[in-house]
């Protein structure tokens, strides 16, 4: 439950702090002081939108702050613990700062979090119902919901909306993988290709250097087998050019004369062995290029399969060489493609086996969804029994009302929607005697009211310590009816915390605390305060509600009498 509320610059109100009870805690006041503002404030804190123009004219922002009492509500707990928030001593404190700027900031147990945590935490545990929320009764799918509340089906709902949204979602992958069908055997046709292509070129670098130096020599044979020819003529001589004399003879003779002079001069003799072992070197390398000339042979045929042989390299090196064109490149493109083209000739396996789980799961979710379709039967008859128990204290003891349970034909391909295989739908009638129809065709403002506070009646065990807030529930009705739909708040607030915003005295002396929520001007400026009665200023209060402004003896008087009839 909240134990204290802190409303600090936001609308109308300066400052405020108020200490609420655990039972049930009205507000009065005239029309338009601003007892709203304390609802939107418990909105904020339940994670609701901010709106910038809710800060107090004059200030930068506003804050509101909230001590909450966490005993009893170990899931609340967990939850903070499992976000790793603190609450010492069951005790949390709860904090949302909204800027002029449109800014908002939100802490709880002193740490910084996102607004979204505030909701999370919240927003299941904080219900604000408005004079108009009860319009939301008319909604199929609040009824539905509220049915799945009352039984306890909210797990089951949960998880047929979760199979349902896993269906969807493997719907999905099949036909993408299915409308993909088409180009992905195009691509795989075109991998496959270029696959083939490269290894049916098996490609090694050692080969293609050898084709390039072999097409060298085949292009260039006559030349090469000529000047050979010639270099050996040169060095060892010409037998059709005796005239001209050969290196190797030069050679010989320079050698033969130096080391003649040697004799002379010893000092000579080294480079005579020199000369004579150049001349050894240079007949070896004669014989060497005349060997090379004479295994030079023109081979055309030769030379067609080595430049086929190098095309088809360039070829590959064009389309799959990169930048560097090396065989390495053109190796490591084939690997990248077998990869791909792996992965392509897997996707009809991983259609094969969407299908196997789509199968599965569609089976759990039918199975599913009959389980919640049995509850809510049960729930339906029970549900309808305890909300016309509630009507009956709200002066509608003749009235009628059922749960139905309207099929919903399922979407294609699907076992049921995402609420399950039916829709409850409300019925009512106020008249004896009259078939009860849709509650959104047949119940006036008054009587919604009513059946809006008899739901909550029979849903109160279910979630208890929520803080329950109601906004002019008693809106359309009055009399002894406000008596009776005091005495059910008091009912309520026997497992909640309630909060109820009133302009009739009888349900305003039901409550256990009483705030009066005033306007005054001072200064130029308007200001909302809100003060906690007790004693005459509590009687005063109910008697101005009841008589008016002129407060009379008369009204006090009727006043003590409400309260003590309520206590």
């Amino acid at each position: 439950m909240i134990e204290r509320l802190r409303i600090d610059r936001l609308a109308l109100v300066e400052r405020l702090e108020l200490e609420f009870g655990g039972g049930l805690n009205v507000l009065t006041g005239e029309t338009g002081v601003g007892k709203s503002i304390v609802l939107g404030a418990l909105s904020l804190l339940a994670g609701a939108r901010a709106r910038s123009d809710a800060v107090r004219e004059g200030a930068e922002s506003g804050v509101v702050e909230a001590v909450f009492d966490t005993r009893g509500l170990p899931e609340l707990e967990a939850a903070l613990a499992a976000r790793g928030l603190e609450c010492e001593g069951h005790e949390l404190i709860v904090r949302r700062s909204v800027s002029r700027e449109g800014r908002s900031r939100a802490w709880v147990g002193g740490a910084l979090v996102p607004i979204a945590t505030l909701a999370e935490l919240f927003a299941e545990r904080i219900e604000i119902s408005s004079q108009h929320a009860s319009q939301a009764l008319l909604r199929p799918e609040s009824q539905s919901r509220l049915l799945d509340l009352y039984g306890g089906l909210l797990s089951e709902r949960e998880r047929v909306a979760e199979g349902v949204r896993q269906l969807r979602a493997r719907d999905e992958e099949i036909a993408k993988l299915r409308g993909a069908a088409e180009e992905r055997a195009r691509r795989e046709d075109y991998l496959a290709y270029q696959v083939r292509e490269i290894d049916e070129a098996e490609l090694s670098p050692e080969e293609i250097a050898q084709c390039e130096a072999e097409h060298g020599r085949l292009v260039h044979a006559e030349r090469l087998q000529s000047e050979a020819g010639q270099a050996v003529s040169r060095l060892l001589g010409d037998p059709g050019a005796p005239e001209t004399r050969a290196a190797a003879d030069v050679l010989r003779e320079s050698a033969r004369q130096v080391e003649s002079l040697a004799e002379l001069d010893p000092a000579l003799a080294p480079l005579a062995e020199r000369l004579l072992s150049l001349h050894t070197e240079l007949a070896d390398a004669a014989a060497e290029i005349e060997r090379y000339a004479a295994g030079i042979e023109a081979d055309p045929a030769r030379l067609t399969r080595v430049e086929d042989r190098i095309a088809q390299f360039e070829k590959l090196r064009r389309k799959f060489g990169g930048s560097a064109g090396t065989v390495q490149e053109i190796l490591a493109f084939r690997e990248r493609a077998a990869a791909e083209l792996s992965t392509l000739t897997g996707s009809d396996e991983r259609l094969t086996e969407l299908a196997k789980e789509r199968e599965t799961l569609c089976a759990e979710v039918a199975q599913a969804a009959e389980q919640l379709s049995a509850g809510r039967r049960r729930a339906a008859e029970s549900l309808a029994a305890a909300a016309r128990e509630s009507m009956s204290e709200l002066a509608l003891g003749e009235a009628l009302f059922e749960v139905a349970l309207q099929p919903l034909p399922p979407p294609e391909g699907l076992p049921c929607a995402g609420g399950g295989a039916e829709s409850a739908e409300f019925l009512f009638s106020a008249n004896p005697g009259e078939r009860p129809r849709a509650l959104r065709r047949v119940a006036s403002g008054g009587e919604l009211s009513r059946i809006f506070l008899a739901l909550k009646n029979a849903l109160r065990r279910t979630g208890a310590g929520m803080v329950l807030v109601f906004d002019e529930i008693d809106a359309g009705v009055g009399g002894a009816v406000a008596e009776r739909i005091g005495h059910l708040l008091g009912a309520l607030a026997g497992s909640h915390q309630v909060l109820c915003i009133t302009h009739l005295p009888q349900i305003a002396c039901q409550g256990g605390r009483h705030f009066r929520v005033s306007k005054e001007s001072a200064e130029g400026r308007t200001r909302t305060g809100v003060a906690q009665l007790s004693g005459e200023e509590r009687v005063d209060e109910i008697a101005r509600m009841a008589g008016g402004e002129r407060i009379t003896e008369a009204t006090r008087r009727h006043a003590r009498a409400l309260l003590s009839q309520s206590n």
